[in-house]
């Protein structure tokens, strides 16, 4: 008999997957709806002269190539789902940091419970739909007009309202994907995306080594062992964590006296994941993209050369990326974890820190010691979100551009996240099992 205590091996887990019902419904319903979105990008967006708008992406910079990858080519293809999943994603974001500065919706998410967070869920669903609106609207005028077959009002008009319709829908599927499916929709539609552009480049990595030879073929070897030490070390740094040991004092309740207990405070090393080199690759692209919005050739010599991974003087760019990515890897672990309310809280619970004071002491050594994992995290994601990018360049292969260390990132994490909770599933369904 297996012990309760004892986590599933891969193949319990497949034959628990192929046995229980409930969750082979949820993994069908995933399966289902991933499908039908990917289906949906290939929907074109009428009135566009396409071959003029291929030839303009094929040369676009690296963020609209890593927005692309996160469409699952549908900014490229340009479908009704160009979009996809950004807009939810950006409204989210967008949310928690309001969070942490209205104090209306961070007592919804402290205080309110279930109730509290159903309202900022659909708090978060109409700022999704504006943040659409003008994201589409300004698409459309901005950039897609000029390859329009009729430009003008009633182009941007109809083009926006079909990009934030697809949106719309992108953001329903993902939200069944969390409450009938294995959960985590928004992100399994991203890491389905990614994964979707991984055939192409594998494709034009073989075309590349055919035709270069064994040099190529050296290269190519060298970029794939670079990238399997970077997913290592992904792994390693998402699952690393620092335990804080807690003390709980012993309790009177009713007439018995509740021993002293022992546990742990959870601290990750990568508390804000992904989200720090987004943010940074989002402010890096500000200057490229207002530089190709005002056609002003001094300003785009500029951006190319300091803040251009490609560009002469790269090293800036590296640079400034790193000290991005520190810089929001600190807030954003600001915003995730506030060691004044967790002190506070296990001072309410009894709980405290051995060889720590509770309340003041507490806080500062929790910030401490937070502070340390995130500045070693922050130069973890600094590393891998240049190392690749450096060795892609050194060794001239290309094929890759655009799954770079987000994508990776993004990839393993969810990977790591769908698995736990596929895990979960079935270990509920062998106790429900054993209930009965």
């Amino acid at each position: 008999m297996i012990s309760r205590d004892k986590a599933p091996t891969a193949q319990e887990t497949f034959m628990q997957m192929a046995q229980a019902a409930g969750l082979r419904g949820r993994l069908l319903v995933t399966v289902g709806i991933l499908i039908l979105v990917r289906l949906g990008i290939f929907l074109p967006v009428p009135g566009i002269d396409r071959p003029r708008f291929a030839e303009a992406i094929s040369g676009s910079n690296s963020i609209f190539g890593l927005l692309d990858i996160f469409s699952g080519r549908g900014l490229s293809t340009l479908g009704v789902f160009a979009l996809g999943i950004l807009p939810f994603i950006n409204a989210s974001i967008i949310i928690q940091l309001l969070t942490a500065a209205i104090p209306t919706l961070e007592n919804l998410q402290k205080n309110e419970g279930e109730a509290g967070r159903r309202k900022i869920s659909q708090i978060t669903r109409y700022v999704t739909v504006v943040w659409a609106i003008l994201q589409s609207t300004a698409f459309s005028a901005l950039f897609l007009q000029q390859f329009a077959l009729n430009p003008g009002p009633i182009f941007v008009a109809e083009t926006a309202i079909a990009l934030t319709a697809g949106s719309m829908f992108v953001m329903w599927a993902s939200e069944l994907i969390t409450e009938r499916g294995i959960g985590n929709g928004a992100s399994l539609l991203i890491f389905v995306n990614i994964v979707a552009s991984l055939p192409k480049a594998l494709g034009d990595t073989i075309d590349l080594v055919q035709v270069g030879g064994r040099e190529t073929v050296g290269r190519v070897i060298v970029l794939i062992l670079v990238f399997l030490a970077t997913i290592v070390g992904i792994v390693i740094v998402q699952e690393g964590m620092r335990r804080i040991p807690i003390i709980s004092a012993r309790r009177q309740v009713g007439r018995r006296v509740l021993a002293e207990q022992r546990s742990y405070l959870p601290l990750r090393l990568n508390q804000g994941g992904v989200m720090p080199i987004i943010f940074a690759a989002a402010i890096l692209s500000l200057p490229l993209l207002i530089a190709n919005f005002t056609k002003n050739a001094e300003l785009a010599n500029i951006v190319n050369t300091y803040l251009s991974p490609g560009g002469s003087s790269s090293w800036v760019y590296a640079l400034v990326y790193m000290v991005s990515i520190v810089f929001f890897s600190y807030f954003y672990s600001s915003l995730i974890l506030n060691p004044v309310d967790v002190a506070q809280n296990l001072k309410k619970m009894g709980s405290s820190i051995p060889g720590i004071r509770p309340g003041k002491a507490t806080s500062e050594y929790i910030e401490r010691v937070s502070n340390r994992l995130t500045f070693l995290g922050a130069i973890f994601l600094g590393f891998v979100a240049i190392i690749p990018t450096a060795v892609e360049s050194a060794l001239n292969v290309k094929t890759f551009q655009g799954i770079g260390a987000t994508s990776l990132l993004i990839l393993v994490g969810v990977a790591i996240e769908t698995a736990k909770q596929v895990q979960t599933y079935v270990i509920s369904q062998r106790y429900e099992g054993m209930v009965k």
